[in-house]
């Protein structure tokens, strides 16, 4: 086997002639430049890669052998040259660096390249050793086969058909073909092009109409300006020939846009002669796009317009929904029957298995509610604690597992992955570092998993450390899953302004896993995820008269603003945890937004929380908060009564700005 500083030196004499000259211009230079250090040379030689500069990529390369990260060095000169190279560099570089992220990382960048060029043999030779999923190639693999003569093809490519994303090139090839046979027809091709309108895949619906006859297919055109001005082609679709698939189509996709946006007036136009002219299940249809609009905005005649859908194929979305619309009205029978419509395995998320036994329980019929939170009571997260005050239960955190032991600890400090993601991270890579981590964790045990978060910790990646707690199916250790560095500092904090620290930290766990540095891409920064016009605003109020931006990610100002301003929230909002964490992520305004005319249980605010982001946000939270009280002996109130009940929404309230108008976190 060839040695790795040995194959590094065959790589770059095999492109002398680009980077010899180079090399003999700044040998010079190298002579009297100050001495550079190897993990300088590291990011030298990165950047060189990005750049597209490949003499300077292996004039770095030559000083790293040895380096811990040499390996990814190999792979940017390869995957630099993956179009010209033979394939025995690339063979010999995936059997010396076998197992390992970066070696996966070639091979998925190589079998992309076999399958742009067609080379099936070859594809299907290195396919086999790939272990992360990958969609491109998973389709260039049923391409494969296809060309092959396999007839299990096109059973297999219905998945990708089926799924509302764009398709790889792979089975974009298979598509064409299958339309070319005959397998699939118009009526498919208009399936998938309405499933890809519905959920905002605009360019991946174009794509697939483009599959249709051109007699048949609608401009792209069209398609564009009903996207941006829906309710304009609704009020001419008099005109319009609804006996076409293709007009009756495109005016459904205008009335989805136009719920979306206004769902009143998508209504009054709803309520005129178009709906008569089409078919019934085109009618049920556009009620699932009105009624889930609604429900997004809690409007309290969501329930009667999914009634109205019945018969309509709800997506996944559509029908939990249906659920929360029932739930914001209170109308158990129906929460009850809309997660009996819901296939079994997203009745089985647990939000849902808690809603049913809640709606069970008022039903009358306790002994089936139970026998659903049983299900799910204990489970570490926001419905197995709720389900455990269900039950009667008391919170219990796991018994904690027993140290790792010096050779466990010596077993994670001496594994490849770790060492190189640990290089990563010295270097500020945290994307690759976090890939490299998280690779080094396949197919580990409980008391490897517990190594490496002790191993992470020690080391101070807090984030690292608890998500690799929180992998543990067996054995734990929950004060490692619920770090709490800095706790003086929150613990100082939160007491002068009259928050419960394990809130603050169940907060911060949730925003940044504590790390210092942390940046949104919306711009937000530290340890508290602070915005910059927030955190001006805040530091203005409490008088800090030097304030910069570059000081935010500083611990003692991110925490000092952070709660200055998760007080403010809290008292703007009723004084409810629940609505101050919702206003922290989303803002204020849309905090109040959410409210009801009359009081509202916590849980069920948080569950019809409309952004995604958001609703999970106040669920991770809250159930953060119960762990960090019940570790630092804190108040240890119920969930339930922590979620207490929402206030009703006072004349005047709604998306009226606060301080910036901006949330903490987009």
């Amino acid at each position: 086997m060839v040695r790795a500083s040995s194959f590094m030196l065959i790589l770059a004499v095999a492109v002398a002639g680009l980077a010899g000259p180079v090399g003999a211009q700044t040998k010079g230079a190298r002579a009297r430049a100050a001495p550079v250090s190897l993990d300088e040379r590291f990011l030298a030689a990165r950047e060189a890669f990005r750049q597209g500069q490949y003499a300077r990529l292996v004039e770095n390369a030559r000083e790293l052998r040895g380096h811990v990260l040499e390996p990814y060095v190999e792979y940017y000169q390869l995957r630099m040259r993956l179009e010209e190279l033979p394939v025995e560099p690339v063979r010999e570089f995936l059997a010396r660096q076998s197992g390992t992220y970066i070696a996966d990382l070639l091979r998925r960048d190589w079998l992309r390249t076999l399958g742009r060029r067609g080379e099936w043999t070859l594809f299907e030779a290195g396919e086999p050793g790939l272990v992360a999923d990958d969609r491109d190639i998973a389709c260039y693999a049923l391409e494969a086969r296809r060309r092959r003569g396999d007839r299990e093809v096109l059973a297999e490519f219905r998945a990708h058909w089926a799924a509302p994303r764009d398709l790889p090139e792979g089975c974009a090839a298979i598509a064409t073909a299958a339309i070319a046979s005959g397998s699939l027809g118009g009526r498919q091709v208009w399936e998938r092009a309405r499933m890809l309108l519905e959920a905002g895949q605009l360019t991946a619906a174009k794509r697939t109409l483009a599959l249709l006859p051109a007699d048949e297919a609608p401009a792209a055109r069209t398609i564009d300006a009903i996207q941006a001005k829906p309710n304009g082609f609704v009020e001419s679709a008099d005109k319009l020939d609804l006996g076409k698939r293709a007009n009756r189509e495109l005016l459904l996709f205008a009335f989805a846009r136009a719920a979306r946006s206004d769902p009143e007036q998508a209504i009054g136009y709803w309520q005129g002669k178009l709906r008569a002219r089409l078919p019934a299940e085109d009618q049920a249809w556009v009620w699932a796009q009105i009624a889930t609009a609604a429900a997004k905005r809690h409007d309290p005649r969501a329930p009667g317009w999914f009634a109205l859908a019945e018969g309509a194929p709800l997506t996944d979305e559509q029908r939990e929904w249906r659920v929360r619309a029932a739930l914001r009205a209170e109308e158990w029978g129906s929460v009850r029957a809309a997660i009996r419509d819901m296939p079994a395995a997203q009745r089985d998320d647990p939000a849902w298995r808690y809603w049913e036994g809640r709606a069970l329980r008022a039903l009358g019929q306790k002994g089936a509610g139970d026998a659903a939170f049983e299900r799910i009571a204990g489970a570490p997260h926001f419905y197995g604690k709720l389900a455990l005050e269900e039950l009667d239960l008391p919170l219990a955190v796991p018994p904690r597992a027993g140290d790792p032991t010096a050779e466990e600890l010596a077993a994670a400090a001496a594994n490849v992955g770790l060492q190189r993601s640990l290089a990563l991270f010295r270097l500020g890579l945290r994307t690759e570092a976090v890939y490299e981590w998280n690779w080094a964790l396949r197919g580990m045990d409980d008391r490897q998993l517990l190594a490496a978060a002790e191993f992470a910790r020690r080391n101070e990646l807090w984030d690292r450390a608890i998500n690799t707690a929180n992998r543990t199916v067996e054995l734990h250790d929950f004060n490692i899953r619920f770090l709490a560095p800095y706790r003086s500092v929150f613990a100082e904090r939160a007491g002068a302004h009259g928050l419960e620290d394990a809130w603050v930290l169940g907060l911060v766990r949730q925003e940044s896993r504590f790390i210092v540095n942390a940046r949104s891409v919306a711009g937000a920064s530290g340890l508290m995820q602070l915005m910059p016009a927030t955190a001006r605003w805040i530091a203005k109020q409490s008088g800090i008269h030097d304030f910069s931006p570059a000081r935010v990610t500083d611990i003692e100002v991110n925490v000092a603003l952070g709660t200055s301003y998760l007080k403010y929230v809290l008292d703007e909002l009723d004084g409810s945890p629940v609505l101050a964490s919702a206003g922290y992520n989303a803002g204020p305004g849309r905090a109040r937004r959410w409210k009801a005319d009359r009081p509202l249980e916590g849980a069920i605010y948080a569950e019809t929380i409309p952004f995604n982001e958001t609703r999970d946000y106040v669920k991770q939270v809250m159930s953060n908060t119960m762990y960090y009280a019940a570790l630092y002996g804190r108040d240890q109130r119920p969930l339930k009564q922590r979620l207490g009940v929402i206030p009703p929404r006072r004349a005047g309230e709604g998306y009226a700005a606060t301080i910036t108008g901006q949330a903490t976190l987009q």
